[in-house]
Parts: C-alpha cells; sequence; structure tokens
C-alpha cells in the first residue's frame, strides 16, 4: 500500500488532466460552426445593437447619423459542473489507471457540452423570442420604419422535423455562444485535512463553466418543419436573399449550409447532390453545403 503524499496526489491529479484533455480534444464540436462566439465580462450580456445591421450609402451632405435602436435582448450566463469521485483506496492501491476512460469521458462531455446548449437553443427557435420580440423562427417579424412596417417571415410550419437555411458567412451568425469562464478542470483533494475526504474516505475532481446561448440575427437563417424537398427548399433560399433592412434596402444574404437532423439527411443529399431529379437536371445540385446536426430535433 501507498502512502497518501501531497507529491502523489499532484501526480494523480496530473494524470487524471492528461485523460481529461485527450477527451475533450478528441471532440469534433459543432458549435463554432453554427454560432458566433463572444467573451462575456459580466453575469449578463445585452446586444442592444442586434437590428441594425451596418450597410454604407453615398455621403452627400452631412453624415446620416444612425442611432442604434436598443432592443434590450440580453442573454444571462449559466452555471453548468459535472464531478466525479475516486475512492482513497484506490490511490492508495495505484489503482489510478482504472479511471482513466472515467475521466476522458469527463472531457468529452464538457467538450460536448457546447453543442447541448445551442442546439437546445435552436430546438425552441419557433417558440422562443429573439431580439425583435418575436419568436427567431417566426411568420411575422416586424421590418420597416415606423408606419411602414411590414412583416417578414423566416419560418415555413409544417409537422416533420426542423431543418433550416443559414448564412455563416457573416462575423455574426444565426446564433450566438457566449463564455464568462471556460470549461476548467478542477480538484479537491488537500489530503487528509479535506473534510470531504475525512468523512467519505474519497477524492473530488470536476470540470465547471459559466456559459449561455443566444439569438443573433434571425435574417441569417430560415427554419421550416415542412417537407424537406426542392421546391421548399427554392422558397427558402429565395426569401432569406430577399430580406431587407428596414430602409428597404436588401441586406445581400446568401443562404451557404442547410442544416438538417438524421431524418432529413438523406432528403437532403437528394435534394443537394443529385445529378438528375426525376429525369430532369438538377438545378438545386450542390446549391449549399449540407451540415448534418444529430442535436438537431
Amino acid at each position: 500500500m501507498r502512502v497518501i503524499t501531497p507529491e502523489l496526489l499532484a501526480a494523480a491529479q496530473r494524470g487524471f488532466k492528461t485523460s481529461f484533455q485527450k477527451g475533450f480534444s478528441g471532440v469534433a464540436s459543432m458549435y463554432a460552426s453554427v454560432a458566433t462566439v463572444v467573451t462575456s465580462t459580466a453575469s449578463e450580456e445585452t446586444y442592444g445593437w442586434l437590428g441594425d445591421m451596418p450597410k454604407l450609402r453615398e455621403w452627400i451632405g452631412d453624415r446620416h447619423i444612425k442611432g442604434l435602436t436598443s432592443k434590450g435582448y440580453s442573454i444571462k450566463n449559466r452555471k453548468f459542473e459535472s464531478t466525479v469521485t475516486v475512492p482513497r483506496d484506490d490511490i492508495e492501491d495505484d489503482k489510478l489507471g482504472l479511471y482513466g476512460p472515467r475521466f476522458e469521458f469527463l472531457g468529452s462531455a464538457a467538450a460536448s457540452h457546447p453543442d447541448e446548449i445551442v442546439f437546445e437553443l435552436i430546438n425552441s427557435a419557433v417558440d422562443a423570442t429573439c431580439y425583435d420580440g418575436q419568436n427567431f423562427f417566426d411568420v411575422d417579424h416586424p421590418v420597416g420604419k415606423p408606419g411602414s412596417v411590414t412583416s417578414v417571415e423566416n419560418f415555413a410550419a409544417g409537422s416533420g422535423e426542423l431543418w433550416f437555411l443559414a448564412d455563416f458567412s457573416r462575423p455574426l451568425k444565426p446564433f450566438i455562444f457566449q463564455k464568462r469562464r471556460d470549461y476548467n478542470f478542477t480538484s479537491k483533494e488537500d489530503g487528509k485535512t479535506s473534510d470531504h475526504v475525512f468523512m467519505r474516505d474519497e477524492y473530488v475532481y470536476g470540470v465547471d463553466a459559466r456559459v449561455a446561448a443566444g439569438y443573433g440575427f434571425w435574417q441569417m437563417a430560415f427554419g421550416s418543419t415542412d417537407t424537406l424537398d426542392a421546391a421548399n427548399l427554392r422558397e427558402a433560399y429565395t426569401a432569406m436573399t430577399s430580406f431587407t433592412d428596414d430602409e428597404g434596402r436588401k441586406l445581400g444574404v446568401k443562404p451557404t449550409h442547410l442544416v438538417v437532423g438524421s431524418t432529413n439527411l438523406f432528403k437532403a443529399r437528394d435534394v443537394l447532390l443529385s445529378e438528375q431529379i426525376d429525369g430532369s437536371s438538377n438545378t438545386n445540385r450542390n446549391l449549399v453545403q449540407i451540415m448534418e446536426a444529430p442535436l438537431l430535433s
């Protein structure tokens, strides 16, 4: 039996952290592809500038000063954690190798977590409000100056699984991942003086973070629960390219990706990758890239 010393505990922690990092780095996350990552410096961040996408105009006379209309859209950071324990007996008996896969899985869970909360947000986009007070995917977003507001839709309702077109080429993507405190591996292992070790005879390790997800510009995405076919895809694509700002100027939105869950994957491939559809040339071929999102539902 080995004697528990600070050096032994430090070595154990290094081994556990190495396994954690192996699991963390082994995950191919999706969140940074669909959401703009924003560093947060407070408990919540207010995105008052949402809704005012800058565009240039010819400079004739004085500058046209366009004040930012405060939308009051805030994203509040949330705290997350996961904790595991290692019995003191296993450290004394040099059984630390048994815990490598467990800490590797903990690292994998931490790296996958941003995807979970971002797609939790996306899956709620039909029922959750964005900066303009409407649901993110909705049929009546108000666009225009006071007195001449019209309703614009970025959603087509149906009875199927959600799929959406998105323009991921812009500095601000349709969704926001807000990071206050990054995912951090921690431990509570101060030897025999630890209350937890004294009472439970085990050492505690974990990961925690303060993060959140929210909605960006609804104009950067068009969602649908209707059938994913060539006609509906073209309608969504055309609608996005027609979006304008409050002054009636086209925003120049051009969808880059079709995001689908596993149920719609092969429908998406048929629509976008087939050379022919029903004996005719497929004019949608390679129109946008397909992004399979297993967490989309």
